[in-house]
């Protein structure tokens, strides 16, 4: 297309924009003629976030970016790409679209592109549950990323987050669990919508619940996400769910015990989520003691936990595997020796009950100073 073509069809596309796109059009032309492609990219960026552009995002894309898209930054080609990809009619098409984009960016110079294109393709492979083909793709664009110093964050987040919606897909709740926070950390999450905000935080907490090697909650219950299940009555429930099982509370659970039978999801995980909140409850126990009275028979690990005393054991030696405590069984006996918890978050009540026993510790430390001072008045005289 020369010089005279792509005025025609500027010309052609700006009487075909809205009024207020008008102008941006007509500013491509002059950038375009003046070869500022920097400016042209970003104007291009602009026009292309815009609502009203969505009709002519692919045919700007195919008649106009791709005629100087070697001289462009190849990452905001591949954004222009994925943009003008929202206009095609099937996944099966915008596949072919992805697929033809990541050849044209396959150079030494632009692997970052690349990868951010590859990811690009993944996703279209997962919209259309073709799994192994997204596995292979995201594979692909692994080996490149970890080959990379430094990368732009827009392509972390845009590999996390195909990697959450591939590990969703799968049912592996515990990787998902993993990207999808590695993606929130990514990405400013006010640019979310609350809609977003929402899904996310419902289904990272519903992840953290049934993942079977997820047992301290810590990260999310920290993350700002969590906030937006608090702005709607029937979504509390489950952020309340959450900080039941981060303090062990038995019967906070328990009040709460209808919500997860209740729930698709959950309900099929109840004796998971039994066994979670004991080896929770465990470890709270373990918390509230002095280091030095951590000497736990199985009857007060049983009255504590709730559990039955004839799985005490079996519930301990869990808890040592999985890294939540570390110690030593006493099975003569009968008594759990624990040296070590695993740290974790903290809510208000939790923090109080540390508050009392710092309070104890100054107050032991005080009897025994004094003491001393009392018994020893000649040796200090001396």
């Amino acid at each position: 297309m020369n010089n005279d073509a792509i005025s025609d069809f500027l010309a052609e596309q700006r009487d075909e924009a809205p009024e207020e796109l008008q102008p941006m059009v007509l500013e491509f032309e002059t950038l375009w003629e003046r070869k500022l492609w920097h400016q042209l990219t970003n104007q291009l960026i602009d026009f292309f976030n815009k609502p009203g552009s969505a009709p002519q995002r692919l045919p700007f894309f195919t008649n106009f970016v791709l005629k100087f898209a070697d001289k462009i930054n190849q990452l905001k080609f591949v954004d222009l790409a994925l943009k003008a990809a929202t206009q095609c009619k099937s996944n099966a098409e915008r596949l072919a679209f992805m697929e033809a984009v990541v050849k044209k960016v396959d150079h030494e110079d632009s692997q970052d592109a690349l990868v951010f294109a590859t990811i690009a393709v993944a996703r279209v492979r997962l919209d259309l549950e073709d799994l192994d083909g997204a596995r292979k793709e995201l594979d692909r664009a692994e080996r490149v990323l970890d080959s990379f110093d430094s990368v732009e964050t827009i392509v972390h987040a845009a590999f996390y987050g195909a990697q959450a919606d591939y590990y969703q897909a799968k049912m592996d709740f515990g990787a998902y669990y993993r990207n999808a926070l590695l993606y929130l950390a990514c990405i400013d999450i006010k640019q979310l919508s609350p809609a977003d905000q929402r899904r996310r935080a419902y289904d990272l907490s519903l992840a953290a619940l049934v993942s079977s090697s997820i047992y301290n909650f810590g990260e999310l219950l920290l993350h700002p996400i969590l906030k937006a299940l608090t702005q709607r009555e029937d979504d509390r429930w489950l952020a309340e769910l959450l900080f039941a099982f981060n303090r062990g509370d038995l019967d906070a659970y328990e009040a709460l015990s209808h919500r997860v039978q209740a729930h698709p999801l959950l309900s099929r995980h109840v004796r998971k989520l039994r066994e979670k909140i004991y080896l929770a409850a465990l470890t709270e126990a373990v918390v509230r003691r002095p280091p030095h009275d951590r000497a736990m028979t199985f009857e007060t690990i049983a009255e504590e936990t709730k559990v039955r005393p004839d799985e005490i054991e079996h519930l301990v030696m869990k808890a040592l595997s999985l890294g939540l405590l570390r110690g030593t069984i006493d099975q003569v006996d009968g008594v759990a020796h624990i040296n070590w918890v695993q740290p974790k978050v903290l809510d208000m009540k939790q923090i109080e009950n540390m508050r009392q026993r710092l309070l104890e510790w100054d107050s032991s430390v005080n009897r025994l100073g004094n003491w001393i001072e009392a018994a020893g008045q000649d040796v200090w005289a001396a």
